[in-house]
């Protein structure tokens, strides 16, 4: 960012000090504003992110759900999905974890020191053509 001094002058050599809000003047960050993002919107991106990681849901698999909190830039995720099984569960949840935090970031603009990935059902290839519900 180039500094401007109180005596700065206008284009042209004309010796008039350039004004606040007048083109040409270089604005510090805090008379800019803020960016608010909101959790809703954090909560959207971990969702899509999440999806990204999984790639292929499971047949009849609901999509993943995320919740956020944010507090001073920083994100706490909360992700909940549907994992097929057999599979590698923890490296599916590391895998998550990982984009998640890494997409929010990047998004977002936020630090994510903490994904918390919830498994809320695991869909067994032999259960598949038998009748709907929770695997035993």
């Amino acid at each position: 960012m180039t500094r401007v001094s109180a005596e700065a002058t206008a284009p042209g050599g004309t010796g008039r000090p350039l004004r606040p809000g007048s083109p040409g003047r270089a604005v510090a960050a805090a008379e800019r504003g803020a960016t608010h993002v909101a959790d809703r919107v954090v909560a959207k991106i971990a969702t899509q992110a999440a999806l990204e990681a999984l790639r292929v849901l499971p047949p009849g698999a609901s999509p993943p759900h995320a919740s956020v909190v944010v507090h001073h830039l920083m994100a706490r995720v909360r992700v909940s999905l549907e994992l097929d099984y057999p599979s590698d569960i923890g490296g599916q949840c590391a895998e998550v974890r990982h984009h998640v935090a890494e997409r929010v970031h990047a998004l977002a603009g936020m630090e994510v020191p903490e994904v918390a990935v919830q498994v809320e059902r695991l869909h067994s290839a032999q259960t598949r053509g038998a009748a709907q519900g929770r695997t035993q």
